[in-house]
């Protein structure tokens, strides 16, 4: 059996066990599973934006924590004057840290532009900026957040039902990530994103040939917004509560642990990288103590060095597409 088939079978495998996991797991566990599923919507947004189009991005958090305050906000009733239930708080969630990355852009990649450790250094200052604002910002909550966020609701015999059964929640989730990683996908696989990794691989000579660099970079750089934006917003109706913390550099520095030992340039090994390591961090920290951060760290360099594909970026690798294989 040639490597693309076995990616198209193990992709396809985990997949079949995830939507089995229920039959699986005690409801405890089913429920750590559940939050675990947005962490990894978020590590597939990272995936695409780095992965794909190679900008590493250290404020990726930014936009998991728009979109978790905008979701917060608009289904608290914050907003007044705007619809307040879930459906339209999760679209709202995913554009508006979308429109954020699209205005930001043009600022950051037309011209000269940036790019490799520029980008990641000022990313890294504005998720610094964004948290420092925010925790002194007394409409959101300040440094304490915002608590009491509602549950996902759905419409049921005319009226709003809370969603709160662990295994409903569980493959509401599991859908969504489906959602986001069918979507990303095709993008992936389409020629847009053949022109995004020719990018990545060569940025100067993809310009040569007339491609708008600057362009490209600003959709992708907007799409991986609008994803984890959308994960944020799940994580708040999961959890009921926002914060600054979530917003800043710890979590986007977690998110590019999870989404290098996945594996980056792959969407579902960023996925698996991401409920893999967010397991294996409770475990240690039980098991270490105050340790636990030295051994996750040891663990990620043992994992770039020996791995440099990811833990499972070549088990889950696709074939590609008919247009770009020879023969």
């Amino acid at each position: 059996m040639s490597s693309p088939r076995i990616g198209v079978a193990t992709t396809i495998g985990v997949w079949v066990v995830l939507a089995a996991a229920p039959a699986l797991l005690n409801e405890w566990r089913m429920s750590q599973l559940a939050q675990l599923v947005s962490y990894g919507i978020f590590a597939m947004s990272l995936s695409f934006v780095w992965g794909q189009t190679g900008l590493l991005c250290f404020g990726q958090a930014i936009f998991f924590g728009i979109g978790a305050y905008v979701m917060a906000m608009l289904t608290k009733g914050m907003l007044h004057g705007w619809p307040s239930g879930t459906g339209f708080g999760l679209l709202a969630a995913s554009l508006v840290p979308g429109a954020v990355a699209l205005a930001a852009g043009p600022l950051m990649f037309r011209g000269r532009g940036l790019s490799g450790a520029y980008f990641a250094i000022v990313t890294l200052a504005a998720a610094v900026i964004v948290e420092r604002a925010a925790s002194h910002w007394d409409w959101i909550g300040g440094f304490n957040g915002l608590l009491d966020v509602p549950p996902l609701r759905i419409a049921f015999g005319g009226r709003q039902v809370d969603l709160l059964d662990t295994v409903p929640v569980y493959y509401t989730l599991l859908a969504a990530a489906a959602l986001v990683y069918a979507v990303l996908l095709s993008l992936e696989r389409s020629p847009r994103g053949t022109v995004l990794r020719a990018i990545r691989d060569n940025e100067t000579r993809t310009s040569y040939f007339g491609v708008d660099v600057a362009r490209y970079k600003t959709l992708s750089f907007a799409v991986s917004g609008c994803v984890a934006g959308f994960s944020g917003a799940l994580f708040a109706t999961q959890f009921g509560f926002v914060s600054p913390a979530l917003i800043g550099v710890p979590l986007s520095t977690e998110v590019l642990i999870w989404t290098a030992l996945g594996g980056r340039e792959v969407l579902l090994a960023a996925f698996l990288g991401a409920l893999l390591v967010r397991s294996v961090e409770s475990v240690l920290s039980g098991a270490l103590g105050n340790y636990w951060l030295l051994a996750l760290g040891a663990l990620f360099v043992l994992t770039v060095v020996l791995f440099p594909a990811g833990l499972f970026g070549r088990v889950l690798a696709l074939p590609l597409p008919k247009r770009m294989r020879q023969g």
